[in-house]
């Protein structure tokens, strides 16, 4: 299959938690990620377009998990198969040059 997005995503084979940074509340957990935003899986409904900032970690090439800091409006939603449970995709509008660096390295670090 083609892939025609901008940036290329891949799939996060281990769960990675995300939090809501203003609330300290676990969000959910990513699906897949790319260097403009992100898939998630949400244990609630998430308001069309709204904004958030969100803080999720990574492991680096050394082992290391670092802390990554990211301003997302949600794009879309719908439910999914697990009952209860809720896509949402996520555009960044606010990140730092390190954590795009470390977004892209763990993304390449993956493979395919």
């Amino acid at each position: 299959m083609n892939e025609y997005r901008r940036s290329p995503r891949k799939a996060a084979y281990v769960t990675i938690p995300v939090s809501n940074k203003m609330t300290g509340e676990v969000m959910g957990r990513i699906g897949n990620l790319s260097a403009d935003g992100m898939l998630m899986v949400c244990d609630a409904p998430v308001v069309d377009g709204a904004l958030f900032q969100l803080g999720f970690e990574l492991t680096n090439a050394q082992g290391r998990p670092q802390a990554i800091d990211v301003g997302v409006q949600e794009m879309w939603a719908e439910a999914a198969n697990v009952p209860g449970q809720y896509w949402s995709g996520f555009h960044f509008i606010d990140i730092s040059g390190k954590d795009l660096e470390a977004i892209e390295s763990w993304i390449g670090e993956l493979g395919d």
